[in-house]
């Protein structure tokens, strides 16, 4: 069982590295920053309370947010995806996740007080 396993990852690990463009890594890299730093978010919240509860909210928010913008982005930037977006190419792609990135910090910030 834990050779199959041990196996399986090890694949995973050289198919990932020898066929996924450096692009989609860095997005990768970036999504798992903010699903580590929203679970220790959670994770203070759960040991120490919630006292200034929005300044939590906002900041799990804000992780939460900014995870499902980066996974729209890896989406549209993917080349196996190509064929759904041929109108979006990557630098409109990113602008467009830029341009949401702000639009949701500029809430956050608000909600914050």
């Amino acid at each position: 069982m834990s050779n199959s396993v041990i196996s399986v990852v090890s694949r995973f690990l050289d198919e990932y590295s020898s066929s996924t463009p450096r692009r989609l890594k860095v997005v990768d890299a970036y999504l798992l920053y903010i699903l580590l730093t929203g679970g220790l978010q959670f994770l203070y919240c759960l040991l120490v309370g919630t006292f200034p509860f929005n300044s939590f909210l906002s900041g799990f928010i804000s992780c939460v947010g900014s995870f499902i913008l980066a996974v729209c982005l890896r989406i549209q930037i993917n080349p196996q995806n190509k064929a759904e977006f041929l109108s979006i190419s990557p630098e409109r792609a990113f602008a467009d996740f830029l341009f949401a990135h702000t639009v949701l910090h500029l809430v956050v910030i608000n909600f914050v007080g």
